[in-house]
């Protein structure tokens, strides 16, 4: 372990090599092993997989990296939060009571970039040199649509990240859901044991009290005007689209239903904030493609064999960029727990 990190009561780990010699260990007394990716930041979002985790696992591993490439050359790599003692702060907090005694965080694994990527990285995929990841047909929709590279970085982190943790189960936020469906399938076609696809699951998003704003690490670029007042349109136009399509609308009827949300709320504020929508969609979760404009919930529950619907947004508060989504219908049917 490096003496450059800082002081934490939880062991950290900033080599491949380092964190192996532990997870040996762990596999050595047959304890189960939960894992955690983040980029740190972290959130009550990012805690409540970490309860999960511990509540159902022997052994908890986080890791906290900031992946370069999963953002392309215009996105905000160099201005992305790093908060790492608050991070650990936070995290030796965090505790569940089990019969067999109290559980906390067992290890957190700080790489550095040129450890993930010993052939070097640049955010430029022309550039790029070495092995990376594509889950081919499945990630150009959706964001995918808005950040065409986004879901190659992080197939490739998250591979080499379970490759190197080894996790019995994975926990990810339902916020990025495109991201959690798309890593089980990888987890799927690549054959992997350590997690097997069912173990990769899906936690409900956490949101603000208060205003039902998802949380999440980008929120800190928010004034707070943004964040209470401006920021929660999105999710309260995902509601409206839903309602319709609760009430038989069409899909092109739900868009229009969101879109008029974003656009009352854009003309409240006028010229004191930049709102603008980039996307609000409908989508199937077995193949992301875009649902027809003309079908309804009724049409969609006869032919879809019980599959939900994902109803997801982006939209720009300002220079952040923020996202959200609701399952309509049976979310459990897509591993979503609690």
């Amino acid at each position: 372990m490096s003496t450059s990190l800082p002081l934490s009561s939880i062991p950290l780990f900033d080599t491949v090599a380092s964190y192996r010699e532990w997870r040996r260990k762990a596999y050595d007394e047959k304890k189960s092993v939960g894992y955690v990716a983040t980029m740190g930041a972290l959130h009550d979002g990012h805690l409540s997989l970490v309860k999960r985790s511990l509540a159902e696992n022997d052994l908890t591993v986080v890791s906290i990296f900031v992946n370069p490439a999963q953002f392309a050359p215009h996105e905000d790599l160099a201005t992305y939060p790093r908060t790492l003692p608050r991070d650990l702060e936070l995290l030796t907090q965090q505790s569940i009571a089990r019969p067999q005694g109290t559980r906390t965080p067992s290890a957190v694994f700080v790489p550095t970039v040129s450890e993930m990527y010993p052939s070097g990285i640049s955010q430029n995929t022309q550039e790029q040199k070495g092995t990376f990841v594509e889950v081919k047909g499945y990630s150009h929709q959706m964001e995918g649509r808005t950040r065409p590279t986004f879901f190659r970085g992080v197939a490739t982190v998250v591979t080499k990240l379970f490759n190197v943790i080894e996790p019995t189960r994975t926990y990810f936020g339902q916020k990025d859901i495109q991201q959690a469906l798309l890593l089980r399938r990888m987890t799927r076609d690549l054959l992997l044991s350590h997690p097997e696809p069912q173990n990769l699951l899906i936690v409900p998003t956490t949101r603000d009290p208060t205003t039902s704003l998802a949380l999440s690490s980008r929120n800190a670029y928010l004034t707070p005007h943004e964040r209470d007042n401006v920021a929660p349109a999105l999710y309260a136009a995902l509601q409206a689209a839903k309602s319709a399509w609760d009430a038989n609308a069409s899909k092109a009827e739900c868009i229009q239903h969101a879109e008029a949300v974003i656009e009352q709320k854009k003309r409240e504020v006028g010229d004191s904030v930049d709102l603008r929508l980039d996307y609000i969609e409908m989508n199937d979760p077995e193949s992301f493609d875009v649902m027809p404009d003309a079908v309804s919930r009724q049409e969609w529950e006869a032919d879809a064999a019980g599959r939900p619907v994902i109803l997801s947004g982006a939209m720009w508060v300002g220079k952040t960029r923020l996202i959200d989504n609701i399952v309509l219908g049976a979310r459990h049917t897509l591993g979503i727990v609690g």
